[in-house]
């Protein structure tokens, strides 16, 4: 409990910052955070959905130093906010391989309509990396949605997932919006807000992670359903 009152105090230091224009301030304190967050996942049982997520974070963590850099990262940043989406791809894959064809449809649907408006303002020399990152952050999000096919024991963990990754997925098309297609004055908070509250339900979903054979659970989950 203790790292998250350090992170949920940092964050109030990172937004006082903000509105106050102190970007030393607002530098050092914007990936405390997420530094809690990494040391909170330690209560989470031990195994590959923990370490694949860790290793989001740390690449989150790496994209928030880069974003907030007095110099112009941002296609360093996206690179490292892109890796950090394949990680938790990864993680969400370490228990349920299942099509899940209509979470595809949805991940599709958002992932295809989030890009089509950023492309449409015209991206330039941005149009094939934020191509890649769309799609890496419409592959994590298609299996998010996939888990919740899961047994009810691992109820809690699918729902902080699929939340997470629909909050993240909100946080980065506010960036892009914001960034090239329609800027807005309160367009930092909500952005940064609503990617803390992702990057906490995605570490959450970690101390909710079943115990048994997560793999078996979700196949005999589907099997379940198709049989009711």
């Amino acid at each position: 409990m203790r790292w998250l009152v350090l992170g949920l105090i940092a964050s109030v230091v990172f937004i006082v910052a903000r509105a106050t224009g102190s970007a030393e301030l607002a530098l050092l304190s914007k990936g405390v955070p997420v530094i809690a967050m990494l040391f909170w996942l330690a209560n989470a049982p031990a195994g590959r959905y923990r370490r694949w997520i860790r290793i989001g974070l740390l690449c989150s963590l790496a994209g928030d130093v880069l974003l907030e850099w007095p110099h112009d990262l941002f296609v360093f940043g996206l690179g490292a906010f892109l890796l950090a989406h394949l990680a938790y791809l990864r993680a969400y894959l370490t228990d349920c391989k299942q099509p899940a064809w209509l979470a595809l449809l949805l991940a599709l649907a958002v992932g295809g309509s989030m890009f089509s408006v950023l492309a449409s303002a015209g991206l330039g020399p941005m149009l094939i990396p934020v191509a890649c990152y769309a799609t890496a952050i419409g592959a994590m999000l298609w299996r998010a949605l996939a888990r919740l096919t899961m047994q009810p024991k691992n109820r809690n963990n699918a729902l902080l997932a699929a939340v997470g990754a629909l909050l993240f997925v909100f946080s980065d098309s506010l960036i892009g919006i914001n960034r090239f297609v329609a800027p807005f004055d309160s367009a930092g908070y909500w952005i940064i807000v609503s990617y803390w509250l992702g990057q906490w339900a995605i570490s959450a979903s970690a101390l909710h992670i079943s115990a048994q054979n997560p793999q078996q659970t979700c196949a005999t989950s589907t099997i379940e359903t198709r049989q009711a």
